[in-house]
């Protein structure tokens, strides 16, 4: 047993520093000829591939067919617009802006299930919605008047930001889909229908890339983030997921800017000012905040009768659903 939790902390770690080098890795496609437009296309057409040839060697599911409907409605919103604004936002700010704005992705998720699913609970954590918002506003502030991009933009940060935002709202909209299916079966129709939406509008500016004058290493970083950012490092979470519990899988969220600020910094790409260290100090308080409190209310759902309780029936479904988006936001990082 122990042997496996070493082996889940070390595909946990494994993934985190897949994600956290994303950032800095897909910059550096953006900067040698690859256009925002174009490292979009090549992430949702190659993920489809993945999943697909990964689909083979998964269990088989037959989708019913409102479900593919549905499916294409869940690939907009939590591919097209997710990985859209996120690629996008990635081509105006720094890398160190990116992956910081990633890790409100938990708390993003809590809001929108305040909103949109009327959760109850959530008003009276109004400490973390605090820390959230000072410290996202700290950093897109901070950006203000940076033109290299190396001291990041607003625009920037806030498209990063929107992709956050636009994955949450499609784990709200989408949760009873979500559980309905294994990953592999979701992953390769969203992938698939992402990529047929968004072809039409990059075709023009993808053919139009030389492809013989983008080296050889500004391609090895589009494959990166395809294969490593984008595939290899869920199935790294999904082995990790076996043997830990979701809130030990949510901490490893700190390791992700830590890796992609550590990069950015060594190869120039970005300053860390004392405005961005503010912001990472608030933001990763509310992160804490809202673990800790997923980790509260699953022990006190341990003592409770379960008989006839509403209150307890409340605190589990926003606890799972909590959980539910540290398993699987990571996939669109």
């Amino acid at each position: 047993m122990a042997i496996q939790k070493y082996k889940g902390h070390l595909a946990l770690l494994g993934a985190a520093i897949m994600w956290g080098l994303m950032s800095p890795i897909g910059k550096t496609a953006l900067e040698n000829g690859i256009s925002g437009l174009s490292l979009a296309t090549f992430r949702m057409t190659g993920g489809a591939i993945c999943f697909w040839i990964a689909s083979i060697f998964a269990p088989k599911e037959q989708v019913k067919p409102h479900d593919l409907m549905m499916l294409f409605f869940a690939g907009l919103l939590g591919i097209v617009l997710n990985q859209g604004c996120f690629t996008f936002g990635l081509s105006l700010t720094s890398p160190i802006d990116a992956s910081i704005v990633t890790t409100t992705a938990p708390i993003a998720t809590m809001i929108v299930a305040a909103i949109y699913l009327k959760r109850t609970g959530y008003r009276e954590k109004s400490d973390w919605y605090f820390f959230r918002s000072i410290g996202a506003l700290t950093l897109i502030l901070s950006s203000q008047g940076s033109t290299d991009g190396k001291g990041g933009s607003i625009p920037g940060d806030l498209l990063c930001l929107a992709a956050q935002i636009s994955f949450s709202f499609y784990l709200a909209i989408f949760k009873g889909l979500i559980s309905k299916y294994n990953i592999f079966t979701l992953m390769k129709w969203m992938f698939t229908y992402a990529a047929i939406c968004f072809i039409p509008f990059s075709y023009h500016e993808v053919s139009a890339i030389h492809f013989q004058e983008i080296s050889t290493s500004t391609w090895a970083c589009v494959a990166y983030v395809i294969v490593g950012g984008t595939f290899l490092a869920y199935i790294l979470m999904m082995i990790g997921q076996k043997t830990l519990r979701p809130t030990v899988i949510s901490m490893y969220n700190y390791v992700q800017p830590i890796v992609g600020t550590s990069v950015s910094i060594l190869l120039g790409m970005g300053t860390f000012g004392i405005a961005k260290g503010i912001a990472v100090a608030l933001v990763f308080t509310g992160v804490y905040i809202v673990t800790q409190s997923k980790a509260v209310n699953r022990c006190w759902l341990n003592k409770q009768p379960r008989k006839n309780n509403l209150n307890y029936t409340a605190i589990r479904n926003q606890t799972l659903f909590t959980d539910h988006k540290s398993r699987i936001h990571s996939t669109f990082k």
